[in-house]
């Protein structure tokens, strides 16, 4: 496993996950291009880290880019959008490309994003060195986002979180799961999780959503998802854990009713969507117990969190709706 990028916990910090002391870490204009960076995947690839960044442009057209770094925090992001090749599929028709995830499985790396087609669907693609990208099949009809791959098959089938959706900024959303025998044809949906009911834990009330590819540990998969609460100011972000079955991660053992992280800081708080905390992508050492989370701050730039995987599936164990 490559280094990954690490800061211990602060001094008088008592929080499940800490922010990195000179976040963002991306910002908004990075690239001459950019209006925005935001809402990205990162995996550990060769000698260092690659990964796969939301980059609006100055029209705000969305789009998704590589990016390569040493150390995972300071990036070289290309500042043209990735050209997609025709994978199983001559249908790669795109209006939009936003949100993307990264899974590696077997002998390649897979992407998942919100694609732009007669609406919001979830668009796969995939790429052995992030140079050349085959772009699939969409997963599912319009319309849905969020969609997240488990890092392996089970059961021999791959496995994805989704949220369906409708057209618009959607103001509901629960997760689901769904299996595909080839990443082309997709089924067997199962309800995962639904919001929680406002009185029991509010932040996450409006509408949920997967964040990064599940990390097996002994306990189960965990998963971070992302909760939303619609205040008098429009929505709130925050981000939860949840830990599902091993085996059927349609059924879920832990859930956490206080999130683990809200917008607080000024760069969550402020900027083109405000008071938003998008989870998308985590690096992360059972070895060391440490783990990185990249997440999108308030739709505009790119920030880094931390936290012990132990503690964290205690927190969600002894949390739980």
């Amino acid at each position: 496993m490559n280094k990954i990028p690490w800061q211990d916990r602060p001094k008088n910090c008592a929080d499940v996950l800490w922010r990195h002391s000179e976040n963002p870490i991306i910002g908004r204009y990075d690239i001459p291009t950019a209006n925005s960076i935001f809402n990205s995947a990162v995996v550990p690839f060769r000698d260092g880290f690659a990964g796969v960044f939301r980059c609006d442009n100055k029209a705000v057209q969305m789009n998704i880019h590589t990016g390569f770094s040493e150390d995972g925090v300071q990036w070289d992001i290309s500042h043209e959008p990735i050209r997609m090749q025709a994978g199983n599929t001559q249908m790669i028709d795109s209006d939009y490309k936003y949100d993307p995830r990264v899974a590696f499985i077997e002998d390649r790396y897979w992407i998942t994003w919100c694609n732009g087609y007669h609406g919001p669907t979830i668009g796969i693609a995939y790429t052995f060195d992030f140079k050349e990208f085959f772009q699939c099949e969409n997963a599912f009809l319009p319309f849905n986002r969020n969609g997240v791959l488990f890092p392996k098959k089970i059961d021999g089938k791959y496995a994805m979180l989704s949220r369906p959706s409708d057209n618009g900024h959607t103001p509901f959303g629960d997760i689901y799961l769904s299996y595909s025998p080839d990443m082309k044809y997709w089924g067997e949906h199962r309800c995962v999780m639904k919001v929680a009911p406002f009185n029991d834990s509010a932040w996450q009330c409006a509408k949920i959503g997967a964040g990064p590819v599940p990390i097996w540990t002994k306990e189960g998969w965990l998963v971070f998802y992302h909760g939303v609460i619609k205040t008098c100011n429009g929505f709130r972000y925050s981000v939860g854990s949840a830990i599902l079955d091993e085996n059927r991660p349609d059924k879920v053992r832990y859930r956490t009713q206080p999130y683990l992280m809200a917008p607080a800081e000024i760069y969550e708080q402020v900027g083109d969507v405000p008071n938003v905390i998008f989870p998308c992508a985590t690096l992360h050492s059972l070895e060391e117990d440490k783990l990185a989370l990249y997440y999108g701050a308030a739709d505009t730039v790119t920030a880094l969190a931390f936290g012990h995987i132990s503690e964290i599936i205690a927190f969600t164990k002894q949390n739980s709706l």
